[in-house]
């Protein structure tokens, strides 16, 4: 299952970031992905959604969610309920993407939409 930071806890249920990341990637259109969370204060962490689409695509956080629920049967409290469309994940000079700074746009993300809604 990976690393305990690499898990969303939403609700008291812990998400596997790597199970949804592998599931994103066989979503046509996508690149590359990653999953994080993003802190949630009812929820604890909801589910973040970093996706690079592939050349001369385009890929909504609407069309993630469908193709996870009805071609992967992925179950609901496991959808990303933000999107972070990206040019290219941030990777360290080895290659391993950087995690850290993915938290930190989503958590931005996340209080920028808390704003509009407000």
């Amino acid at each position: 299952m990976g690393r305990s930071k690499d898990l969303v806890i939403r609700g008291g249920v812990n998400i596997s970031s790597e199970e949804i990341e592998n599931l994103l990637m066989a979503c046509p259109g996508v690149r590359e992905a990653a999953v994080v969370g993003v802190p949630d204060e009812t929820l604890g962490e909801k589910v973040c959604a970093c996706v690079v689409a592939a050349e001369g695509h385009s890929v909504s956080l609407q069309f993630l969610t469908d193709f996870l629920r009805d071609h992967k049967r992925v179950a609901v409290y496991k959808l990303p309920e933000y999107f972070l469309p990206l040019q290219a994940l941030p990777r360290n000079p080895v290659g391993k993407i950087l995690k850290r700074e993915l938290r930190d746009q989503a958590k931005a993300l996340a209080v920028a939409r808390r704003k509009e809604t407000a």
